[in-house]
């Protein structure tokens, strides 16, 4: 039995090299692979405007916390937070009794003074009548006097009358100022009180958006209590925090590129303002930046600016030749017909070219758009 499978085995090696030696042609004329066409650039430093940036928060150029300047119960407010009022709106409204009981008072004050305003008149007409009177006896008597006809004792007492009568209509005429004195100040003391009654009603000193309502019905006003918080309508500002070592690159005056994170839209901002000191804590220093007028734009969002700072050279990509997976990103170059991929490291992008900081350099060959399946190590054909 052993004999027959020693037998057997050459026969079964025969068959093996048979098999062998009938598949190796096929193997060896198996074709290259086809080359992919492909559109490639060649690399070089280009100039590149330098900047840096500074966060900050967007706040209200103009904004105000409202109070009252009498004391009293709040009996209305009349706006949410988010509400958009105008100017002249009534807010809130405080109970005006007392204010309505002072203005009553002050007014009879007032009817009363120009109550007495006919007797002072008619006390004057009937002073300027008596002094007439006794002016034209006098003459009369003079004429008498010069005649012999009238002792000197009683032209003297015709002269006295008429002394009296001129000191009567003086009197009265200083009664009558007395009580355009009395009139014109009941004339405050009503301005006075409805003002004061005014004050009952706190209403926007300009049209904006309610921030904040710090009150509630029935809740006690006092003069100087926060009751609504506004910010003006359309005039909103980055405040950045600057690094005073870039103190020199930021100009009073100058458009600088503005983000907001809640807004997609990028926008141009003006260096209004540049603080004048620098906090010893964080060693910045703070510039203000005016904003175009935005829908979106809210108190206390968060915003980034972009202060250039010259040219510097850069190697710099289409945007659309990179190609990110997950965090990584690579480009395609070209180096002797075929491709290999290359991890790239990205900075600051412009437009539609993306800064380089690692993983290519002047010179290579970049292939623009990549073709559908390119591999690393593919044959590739570079045409025009």
């Amino acid at each position: 039995m052993f004999f027959n499978k020693l037998a057997l085995l050459p026969v079964a090696l025969v068959a093996l090299s048979a098999c062998g030696g009938k598949h190796a042609p096929e193997a060896a004329k198996t074709a290259p692979a086809a080359k992919v066409p492909v559109t490639v650039t060649s690399l070089a430093m280009t100039e590149w405007p330098d900047s840096f940036e500074a966060v900050g928060t967007v706040r209200a150029r103009t904004s105000t916390t409202l109070s009252s300047r009498v004391m009293g119960t709040v009996l209305e407010v009349r706006v949410q937070a988010g509400d958009r009022v105008a100017a002249g709106q009534t807010l809130v409204t405080v109970d005006s009794r007392d204010l309505e009981t002072g203005q009553r008072q002050a007014q009879a004050g007032l009817d009363e003074a120009k109550s007495a305003i006919p007797e002072a008149d008619s006390a004057i007409v009937s002073a300027q009548a008596q002094l007439e009177l006794a002016q034209s006896t006098l003459r009369r008597m003079k004429e008498l006097f010069d005649k012999r006809s009238l002792s000197a004792q009683e032209f003297d007492e015709f002269t006295s009358r008429v002394k009296v009568h001129e000191a009567a209509v003086s009197m009265a005429r200083a009664r009558r100022n007395q009580i355009n004195d009395k009139i014109r100040q009941a004339e405050q003391a009503v301005q006075q009180a409805s003002i004061a009654r005014g004050y009952s009603e706190v209403k926007a000193p300009f049209s904006g958006m309610v921030i904040a309502r710090r009150v509630e019905p029935g809740a006690l006003a006092a003069p100087g209590a926060p009751l609504v918080d506004l910010e003006q309508a359309g005039t909103y500002r980055l405040e950045a925090s600057v690094e005073e070592s870039r103190l020199s690159a930021v100009k009073q005056g100058a458009s600088i590129s503005v983000t907001i994170d809640a807004i997609d839209t990028p926008m141009t901002g003006r260096v209004v303002e540049i603080a004048p000191s620098v906090d010893p804590g964080s060693r910045a220093f703070l510039a203000k930046i005016d904003l175009p007028a935005h829908p979106a734009l809210r108190g206390g969002l968060f915003g980034r600016a972009r202060f250039a700072t010259g040219q510097r050279q850069v190697l710099a990509v289409p945007r659309g030749a990179v190609l990110a997976q997950g965090q990584l990103q690579s480009v395609m170059v070209e180096e002797s017909g075929y491709a290999r991929a290359r991890l790239v490291s990205l900075g600051a992008s412009r437009e539609d070219m993306v800064e380089i900081l690692s993983g290519l350099r002047a010179g290579d060959r970049l292939i623009l758009q990549r073709p559908a399946g390119l591999a690393d190590g593919a044959p590739v054909e570079v045409r025009p």
